[in-house]
């Protein structure tokens, strides 16, 4: 049984999609991977989001480039948080499958992340399940506490070199 679902509308959405399963490995959460397309596949789709939360899933990561109707026909059909990752194609750069994912009607809430950023997918992800689990919450602290020790150094290491330079 995994925690988290990924799906996405195609096999070529995951070079993107790979980046929430590296985060979710990086928490240690469980999670499936899967094609679930809501143009190719609806009937598929809609038997996959009725029965997510009895699968014991209790997070969907949905990817979807273009019309990227996935997330938002997944989140009506569970009561399980969505998260909705816009996948870039060729035309538009992305900024269709934005639209489409974060523009949901009135009680049909998809939770959307920046065009490609699946990395942030799975980190909603892990901070979602860390409401109710100690273990996730403290992993997801010490990446909090890691990524500001990053930009700490960054912004040392860009103050040396420029007052290197500049003489200061």
């Amino acid at each position: 049984m995994s925690d988290v679902a990924i799906i996405m509308g195609s096999d070529s959405d995951w070079p993107v999609m790979e980046e929430a399963a590296k985060a979710l490995d990086s928490f240690r959460i469980s999670y499936t991977a899967d094609v679930v397309s809501a143009h190719r596949m609806p009937e598929e789709m809609v038997e996959f989001a009725k029965n997510a939360a009895t699968k014991g899933y209790k997070v969907i990561i949905a990817g979807a480039g273009g019309a990227a109707h996935l997330p938002g026909m997944v989140a009506s059909l569970t009561t399980l948080p969505v998260i909705g990752v816009p996948v870039s194609l060729k035309n538009l750069e992305g900024m269709d499958s934005l639209l489409s994912i974060v523009q949901m009607p009135a009680g049909i809430p998809v939770a959307t992340v920046g065009i490609d950023n699946a990395k942030n997918a799975g980190i909603l992800a892990a901070r979602i399940l860390g409401v109710s689990d100690s273990e996730i919450s403290a992993k997801v602290a010490l990446n909090l506490a890691e990524i500001n020790k990053e930009a700490k150094a960054k912004g040392e290491n860009l103050s040396a070199r420029r007052n290197h330079k500049t003489g200061f």
